[in-house]
């Protein structure tokens, strides 16, 4: 269903936290107090919380650090000319829309980002529960030379740059879980969403999506089915989240072209350092219903786990396998 065209724009002025009454919102856009009413009512259908108070007005429950493509441009530095950026109010997905993008040609580094998105995918089918402001939610677009069959060990590359990125940022207890998690303290704080497109001789995309938690409101906390904690949670103080995004970008460059070179092995030693469950007992769950008892024992150069088992050591790929904590 399209937002109406004047939600974002209410929602941009009500960003500072502020109360504003419906007259004066009426009176900013040169519209019925009717009008504003329903681009509010629009903003609340599609998930976006609101406070309205009797007297005083509508405002946001928190302030909102809405993204700017001049200041995110300046914060990349070195890596704003790599990347093409589009900073959409709304999406359903963003990786579903860059791929349809790639299909037709998007250019390599195609970074797409958006306010709210509202139809989220992580893996196994989940969906990726976010608040307008509590989360950035974005996919990129890279393009390789190879094909498609020696992109192992990708998702796991994107989770050292986020590693990166987030220890920069202070966030020195995040650690990796395999394969594509980001989590502290056993819950979530990152996920990643990798989709491939190309033969697997031929030149190859892939699709990154990331997806982290700056913020958890109550309602976000109790939408999500495992326990998760965000980035505001581990600094205990309000993250910029033009400055997380563009510290995510420039650390995700600089890894992927050391993947383009050389694949996972150079990254490998570094994975398995903030690996959550390196050496950890663990239980994993089969596609087929089969659960799997082992110790985490090492990753391979292709990103394969390697798990101590009672049959020996076992190697499994991500697919749609889920590690967890031995019970």
């Amino acid at each position: 269903m399209p937002m109406n065209s004047l939600t974002f724009p209410i929602l941009r002025l009500l960003s500072d936290g502020h109360f504003r009454s419906g007259e004066a919102l009426a009176a900013q856009f040169g519209v019925t107090r009717a009008t504003v009413w329903n681009a509010l009512r629009d903003a609340e259908s599609h998930g976006v919380r609101l406070f309205s108070v009797r007297g005083k007005g509508y405002r946001l429950p928190e302030p909102v650090n809405f993204l700017d493509r001049e200041r995110l441009r300046a914060l990349l530095a070195d890596h704003a000319n790599l990347y093409t950026l589009e900073i959409h109010d709304r999406m359903e997905s963003t990786n579903s829309h860059l791929m349809r993008a790639a299909a037709e040609g998007a250019p390599h580094a195609t970074c797409v980002i958006t306010e709210l998105q509202t139809a989220g995918r992580g893996r196994r089918g989940r969906a990726w529960q976010t608040g307008l402001g509590d989360s950035l939610t974005f996919s990129v677009l890279w393009r390789f030379d190879c094909g498609a069959g020696a992109l192992s060990g990708l998702s796991l590359a994107v989770g050292v740059a986020l590693i990166r990125a987030l220890r920069e940022l202070g966030a020195t207890k995040a650690q990796l879980k395999w394969p594509n998690d980001i989590v502290s303290g056993r819950k979530k704080l990152a996920g990643i969403l990798i989709e491939l497109q190309g033969d697997m001789d031929g030149a190859s995309a892939a699709v990154i999506g990331i997806g982290l938690n700056l913020r958890l409101s109550e309602a976000t906390r109790r939408a999500i089915a495992q326990p998760a904690t965000s980035l505001q949670e581990l600094l205990d103080v309000p993250v910029q989240r033009d400055v997380a995004l563009a510290t995510l970008l420039r650390h995700l460059a600089d890894v992927l072209a050391l993947f383009e070179r050389g694949g996972f092995e150079p990254l490998r030693d570094e994975w398995i350092a903030h690996h959550a469950y390196h050496n950890a007992a663990v239980r994993l769950l089969l596609p087929d219903g089969r659960e799997i008892d082992g110790v985490a024992q090492d990753v391979a150069a292709d990103g394969a786990l390697l798990v101590r088992a009672a049959q020996g050591v076992q190697r499994f790929t991500a697919g749609e396998i889920s590690l967890r904590a031995a019970a």
